[in-house]
């Protein structure tokens, strides 16, 4: 009797450490792609070529892509980005999720490849923690990690995979000084 006892506790651990783990998996890189030199006037370049930050991708230098993000959970860490969804703008292209452009002063915004999950979360919700205050806005477009770097994502590096692109709008509803947009520590969930 001892040993069913212990046999069963011993199933019981092994299934809860399986299932935890499954839960918890861990997002690791998918691959590469190699910078190319864009054509003129096609993206933005920062003055300084050394600097891991610069717009467009640089020439022969290796970005890290991702299929997978973070698991989604009621305080999901994320990196804010400031990103334009209006035509000409950052928003190079219509969002993905309609097909449409979408004004600066909408509560919008992109999720990285893992987490827009094959667009699942399209024109739903997610609720964005920071700077002591909260908001809602709805997921229109992928921040693609899983490609980068060639006209179709207009020579631009893939995205992290921990990225939630936000309108001007989220950033004002935010209350975050203008001085300090760009990118910004959240926590975010589902609506």
């Amino acid at each position: 009797m001892k040993n069913l006892r212990l046999s069963t506790f011993l199933l019981l651990l092994l299934f809860s450490l399986h299932f935890s783990e499954s839960r918890l998996q861990i997002c690791k890189p998918s691959g590469k792609v190699k910078g190319k030199n864009p054509p003129p006037d096609r993206c933005n370049e920062d003055d300084d070529d050394d600097d891991d930050d610069s717009v467009c991708c640089i020439k022969g230098r290796y970005y890290t892509t991702y299929k997978c993000s973070p698991h989604v959970s009621e305080n999901t860490k994320a990196i804010l980005n400031l990103k334009g969804f209006e035509k000409g703008g950052d928003g190079y292209m219509p969002s993905r999720c309609d097909n449409k452009y979408h004004s600066d002063n909408m509560w919008v915004v992109s999720l990285s490849t893992g987490w827009y999950n094959g667009g699942r979360r399209c024109l739903n919700n997610i609720t964005i923690t920071a700077n002591g205050r909260q908001v809602n806005a709805m997921a229109v477009d992928e921040c693609d990690s899983s490609m980068g770097c060639d006209e179709d994502h207009d020579y631009l590096p893939p995205c992290g995979n921990n990225v939630v692109g936000a309108s001007k709008a989220v950033w004002k509803a935010l209350e975050v000084p203008l001085e300090d947009w760009g990118e910004l520590d959240i926590t975010w969930c589902d609506a």
